[in-house]
C-alpha cells in the first residue's frame, strides 16, 4: 500500500490505544494498562503505565512537521542540557543510544514522567531561579549551531501564516479589509522593531518557553517540551513570562535577568523585540489552528475558533499590538 501524506495524516488522527501500547511494547517495555492522554495538540502525548517500573510519557509525532534529522537534533540538544545538569526532561535512549523510534508509520519518543505545578510569575525568587536556568540553556545553546531546526523569522511567523489565512478564506467577509490592513501594517512595524534592535545574536533556543512548559516542584523547575526548539534571539525564551502593564513587566524582567545574567550576557537591544515577537506569535497562532482544522482534535479543542466573534476579537488584539509596538521598549537597569 502506498503511504501518502493524506493517509499518514488520517492514521495519525486515528491513533488508538492499541496502536500506542503496541508501539511502546515494541521497545521492550511491558505496559500495565494505565493510559492517559495528556494536553497536547500538535503531537499526541500519553502517560503510559509500565509493569514494575515508573510510568513514562510517549510522544507520537505529527507527520510532515519535522523530518527525522530535525527531531534527532532536538533530542541531542535536550540531552546536552541534561548532561550539563540543567533540569530539562530529555528523551529516553535504547541500548544503541537511539531516541527516535518507529512503529508502522508512526514516529515516537519516550520520556520519563515528571510532575509539577505552574510557576508563580509574581514570585521574584522563582523568576530569578528560572532566569538562571534559561541563562544556562542559552550559554550552552550558543556553543553550537542547529543544522536542521528552523530559524525564527518574520516570513514563517507572520507573512506566510497571513497568506495562508487569506488564501483559504478563513477571515469573515466583513472583517477582510480590517484584517488585511492591520496585519500588513503590523508586519511593517515588526520589521522596524527588528531594525531598531540591530544586530543581535541568534542561538539555539527552547523556542516555546512559556509558563505551561515549566513544571515547578519543591526542588525547583523542570523545563519541558523542546518540540519547537529553534534558532533565534535570546529574548524569545524570556518574553512569554512578561505580561500585564508596563510597570509589572519591568519588575518581572528585572527578576528574570537577575538570574539570567549570572550565566549569560543579555543584550538590552533585544528589548525592542518583546512586542514584535508577541505580535508574531498572535498572527501565527491563528494560522496554526487553521492549518490543523481538518484534524478532528482541533474543532473539539477549539470550538470557538473560526466564528465571527473569534475573528472580531482577533482583529481587536492585533490593533492593540499595533499601539504597543509604537511605545518605547521596556527598560532594564
Amino acid at each position: 500500500m502506498l503511504i501518502t501524506q493524506d493517509t499518514l495524516s488520517q492514521s495519525f488522527a486515528a491513533l488508538t490505544p492499541d496502536h500506542i501500547l503496541d508501539a511502546i511494547e515494541a521497545t521492550g517495555r511491558i505496559c500495565d494498562g494505565r493510559f492517559l492522554a495528556l494536553n497536547s495538540y500538535e503531537n499526541r502525548v500519553y502517560r503510559i503505565g509500565i509493569e514494575d517500573d515508573r510510568p513514562i510519557v510517549a510522544k507520537f509525532y505529527r507527520p510532515h512537521r519535522w523530518n527525522d534529522a530535525a527531531i534527532i537534533e532536538e533530542h541531542r540538544f535536550t540531552l546536552e542540557l541534561a548532561e550539563a545538569e540543567i533540569p530539562v526532561i530529555a528523551p529516553l535512549a535504547d541500548e544503541h543510544g537511539e531516541t527516535l523510534f518507529q512503529h508502522g508509520e508512526h514516529r515516537f519518543a519516550l520520556y520519563p514522567c515528571r510532575g509539577g505545578r505552574a510557576p508563580e510569575l509574581d514570585n521574584p525568587e522563582q523568576l530569578e531561579q528560572l532566569g538562571r536556568f534559561i541563562g544556562r540553556i542559552h550559554a550552552l545553546g550558543a556553543g553550537k549551531k542547529f543544522q536542521h531546526r528552523k530559524t525564527l523569522n518574520i516570513e514563517t511567523m507572520a507573512i506566510a501564516p497571513r497568506a495562508f489565512l487569506l488564501e483559504n478564506n478563513f477571515i469573515p467577509a466583513h472583517l477582510l479589509d480590517a484584517y488585511t490592513t492591520v496585519t500588513r501594517d503590523l508586519i511593517e512595524q515588526v520589521e522596524r522593531s527588528f531594525e531598531r534592535a540591530g544586530k543581535v545574536d541568534y542561538i539555539r533556543l527552547h523556542g516555546d518557553c512559556h509558563p505551561s512548559n515549566i513544571l515547578w516542584t519543591d526542588a525547583g523547575p523542570h523545563i519541558v517540551d523542546f518540540d519547537d526548539a529553534r534558532t533565534g534571539p535570546a529574548i524569545q525564551d524570556l518574553w512569554m513570562f512578561l505580561s500585564g502593564d508596563r510597570f509589572y513587566m519591568t519588575e518581572r524582567l528585572a527578576d528574570l535577568l537577575e538570574g539570567y545574567t549570572q550565566f549569560y550576557d543579555f543584550n538590552p537591544a533585544e528589548l525592542h523585540l518583546v512586542e514584535a515577537l508577541r505580535t508574531l506569535r498572535i498572527i501565527h497562532y491563528s494560522s496554526w489552528i487553521a492549518s490543523r482544522w481538518n484534524d478532528p482534535a482541533f474543532p473539539r479543542a477549539f470550538p470557538w475558533f473560526n466564528t465571527s466573534r473569534y475573528w472580531e476579537d482577533h482583529v481587536l488584539s492585533l490593533r492593540e499590538q499595533s499601539a504597543l509596538l509604537n511605545e518605547a521598549p521596556l527598560v532594564w537597569d
